[in-house]
């Protein structure tokens, strides 16, 4: 049911629009940027650590020793940002929404700083310090970003705003493959600034973000501030408190409600039994995402395209249109989640996806047998790429805020975004030896788990679309299976 206030839809006011654009700009775009910088001047990197452990310590790294030392500086990074999705709920419960955008703005900005200054400090040490504090303040833009665009706008504008996090991340990526040509800065002298180059982003963020209001809900759920709630409600949709009586009285009918239930934890959301499909879906969904295996997929793109025909450059360039793919279909995304149902688009990424993996296996296995097995495997690498931002990218980031309440929301994406960079980090450390043992076959396992995905979504995965998430708690097993006979879209 959609309430009666949610027939604002095309009502986009300035401060809706300027949250937007700074979450956008300063948390999501800095997330995905440090996701995709390291890989282009790795190398470089690699020789910055070589001589630097040379020059302060008299000892040689060897080839192996060097390789790990790499593999830490790259891995650190997803530990830092599981460890910052845990604390992200504390963090939104207890500095606020806003509050929690702004530590990550400043672990973002101090990371930035250390990767500017390392050259000259001669310091590995700040690079890897540099790379976990970025890694925190990815987690917590993960888990508490979508929660705060999708708690200040209205139902109907829920899916588009909760898409713009992955969307930013997708856009980060591929601003990082452009900006890291070794014409651009991806050089010897300049790939400090490479890596600190986002903290412009994150400076304009904290400029501005102090200036938008917090979350209605979380003023009013959280910290039983009626007033700041009504005035939160009225900067945001631009309308004077006369006219939004009902909006008002909904929100405050639901927080009593919310209130009432006392406060929430991450233990008391893993012990709830009423709340626990709920919670298996958002890890299953956030998990998944990475377990279909998106980074496999990208570390694949250079070698798929070099094996058409195409140089080492060219198949650079080719990749970076494969990451203008992915950031597309993000945008598109925005659109697709404002009008169909989660539960169609979920569905369809998933399976077409599981498609495109196992063609992707056959095609890659068979290329140096086949030639034109070489062009099948780029139609299934864009393929893939394209199915799976309709609904497997951008979905999961979001789709907490529409299973959970304002109580137990924030615990839920905690362990949502937990689960995302636990698998992210899982993939990290199994893919290189599984590519290494079976090759081409080590997509089978990504659409394995895909499979088991779609599955459990199809038996479990109750339609969001346009629902309160105080009603989505009462919908039993028995709708969901009508839910399935019913259309898609």
């Amino acid at each position: 049911m959609v309430s009666s206030s949610e027939n604002r839809k095309s009502r986009l006011t300035w401060p809706l629009l300027a949250a937007a654009s700074v979450t956008f700009v300063g948390s999501s775009v800095p997330a995905g940027y440090n996701i995709g910088v390291i890989n282009t001047p790795q190398l470089i990197i690699k020789e910055f650590c070589n001589q630097t452990v040379f020059e302060r310590y008299d000892a040689a790294l060897s080839e192996y020793s060097l390789d790990i030392l790499w593999s830490f500086v790259v891995s650190i990074y997803i530990a830092g940002g599981t460890l910052g999705s845990f604390t992200g709920c504390w963090f939104a419960d207890k500095w606020g929404r806003k509050g929690a955008i702004f530590a990550n703005n400043f672990l973002g900005l101090l990371a930035a700083i250390l990767f500017v200054a390392s050259p000259a400090a001669r310091s590995v040490e700040m690079l890897v310090l540099a790379r976990f504090l970025v890694g925190l303040s990815s987690g917590l833009t993960t888990s508490v970003v979508p929660m705060y665009m999708t708690e200040i706008v209205t139902l109907d504008w829920r899916g588009p705003m909760g898409v713009l996090c992955p969307l930013g991340i997708c856009f980060g990526v591929l601003l990082s493959q452009i900006l890291g040509l070794e014409f651009i800065l991806g050089s010897t002298d300049t790939w400090h600034y490479l890596l600190g180059l986002y903290g412009i982003l994150v400076l304009v963020s904290m400029a501005v973000l102090p200036f938008l209001p917090e979350s209605p809900k979380y003023l009013f759920a959280i910290k039983k501030d009626e007033d700041g709630c009504t005035e939160a409600l009225t900067k945001l949709r631009g309308l004077p408190k006369s006219a939004l009586t009902t909006e008002i009285a909904e929100t405050k009918a639901a927080s009593v409600r919310e209130m009432s239930e006392g406060k929430w934890s991450i233990l008391r959301l893993l012990k709830s039994k009423s709340l626990r499909w709920s919670l298996i879906l958002v890890c299953a969904m956030q998990g998944g995402q990475q377990l279909s295996g998106i980074n496999a997929v990208f570390y694949y793109s250079v070698p798929i395209f070099k094996s058409a025909g195409l140089d080492t450059e060219s198949s650079q360039y080719a990749s970076i249109g494969a990451g203008v793919v992915n950031f597309l279909v993000a945008a598109l995304a925005t659109f697709l989640t404002s009008r169909f149902r989660r539960r169609a688009l979920m569905l369809f990424s998933c399976s077409t996806v599981v498609v495109c993996l196992l063609s992707l296996a056959v095609s890659i296995y068979f290329m140096d047998a086949v030639p034109w097995m070489s062009y099948v495997s780029i139609v299934a690498m864009l393929s893939y790429v394209f199915f799976y931002g309709l609904g497997l990218g951008p979905i999961p980031y979001f789709i907490a805020s529409e299973l959970f309440t304002v109580g137990p929301r924030s615990a839920g994406m905690a362990l949502g975004s937990m689960a995302n960079w636990g698998a992210n980090f899982l993939v990290g450390m199994t893919f290189p030896s599984m590519q290494s043992a079976i090759g081409a076959l080590s997509f089978i396992p990504f659409a394995t788990s895909t499979v088991f995905l779609t599955m459990l979504l199809w038996k479990k995965l109750p339609e969001t679309f346009g629902v309160d998430p105080a009603e989505v708690d009462t919908i039993s097993s028995e709708e969901v299976a009508l839910q399935n006979k019913s259309s898609p879209a």
